[in-house]
């Protein structure tokens, strides 16, 4: 963790308390906090991929969708999976009704009628291929047999594309998922594999909180942070104001001082704020279904 607990301010370490029960509540209860609700009262269920440990998660997302309830007046819940990939089996499912991803730009999943609204503002993020600074590994070459990390098969930006890369370039790597973006990192810091397929966002969000270093082998050109998205059986009016609520965050001193106490906890600045969207940023993401081999399509 990057902070033991005790270090932590009191408010800090309330909201992460509160963070853990409330996924806990839906890793072990599926859908009953849904049904628990007044008959007259919608929740409509927010997923956003597991960029991180599950509390990290839960420590970021929750004071931003519970400030984004107050202000819409649309009830908002965190609903995550043990790893990404449960997180996206929720959205194709349909169990949900928000989300955070870029999972969904694929011929196929754009046909199910999801609706981007807006994104995170934040410096262009890249996929990359890293090692540890004092690696010996100097070139993606000599990764050729040897372990390299993900976070897990849905990741477009640390998995797909970076394993593309590798490819494209005829070396054969051996695929090892670690649920998430710290779970990766975790195993290629212990020495469990040589490697990682990395977002360099949450890179770099990893080696600040964990006092880490690390050396970039390859890294994609740059693209766009992760959409937040609806789903096509949300009210227009809903969507609309829960749109509004993110989109104004940060000029409301309310929303600001959450968005800053958030960031804080996952390595962020505090000029990550979200803003409207239209989706036709994400360009990048759909042109490279129309190359990417056919196994990471």
């Amino acid at each position: 963790m990057p902070e033991s607990r005790s270090s932590l301010p009191a408010r800090r370490q309330g909201l992460g308390r509160l963070a853990l029960a409330a996924v806990t509540a839906l890793l072990l209860g599926g859908g009953a906090a849904v049904q628990a609700q007044s008959a007259d009262e919608t929740v409509y269920r927010f997923s956003p991929v597991n960029q991180y440990g599950i509390n990290l998660t839960a420590a970021y997302w929750n004071p931003i969708i519970a400030y984004v309830t107050e202000k819409s007046g649309a009830k908002l819940q965190l609903k995550i999976g043990r790893t990404s990939a449960d997180t996206t089996a929720y959205v194709l499912a349909q169990e949900v009704e928000f989300i955070f991803s870029n999972h969904l730009f694929s011929p196929e999943r754009e046909a199910l009628g999801w609706k981007v609204f807006g994104r995170r503002l934040t410096p262009p993020v890249n996929g990359q291929l890293i090692v540890p600074d004092d690696s010996p590994i100097t070139d993606i070459s000599q990764l050729a047999g040897k372990e390299v990390a993900f976070p897990g098969p849905e990741a477009l930006v640390s998995y797909k594309f970076p394993a593309a890369h590798l490819m494209s370039k005829q070396i054969e790597f051996k695929t090892v998922f670690g649920g998430n973006m710290d779970g990766a990192l975790a195993q290629m810091f212990s020495g469990k594999v040589a490697a990682v397929g990395a977002n360099s966002q949450l890179a770099e969000g990893y080696a600040r909180r964990e006092g880490k270093k690390y050396r970039v082998l390859w890294s994609s050109p740059p693209m766009h942070d992760l959409a937040l998205m609806s789903s096509a059986k949300v009210p227009d009016k809903v969507r609309l104001a829960v749109a509004k609520a993110f989109a104004g965050m940060h000029r409301d001193p309310k929303g600001r001082e959450v968005l800053e106490q958030a960031s804080k906890q996952v390595g962020l600045g505090a000029e990550a704020y979200f803003i409207a969207s239209d989706g036709s940023e994400y360009a990048p993401y759909r042109d490279f279904y129309r190359t990417a081999p056919a196994s990471l399509r």
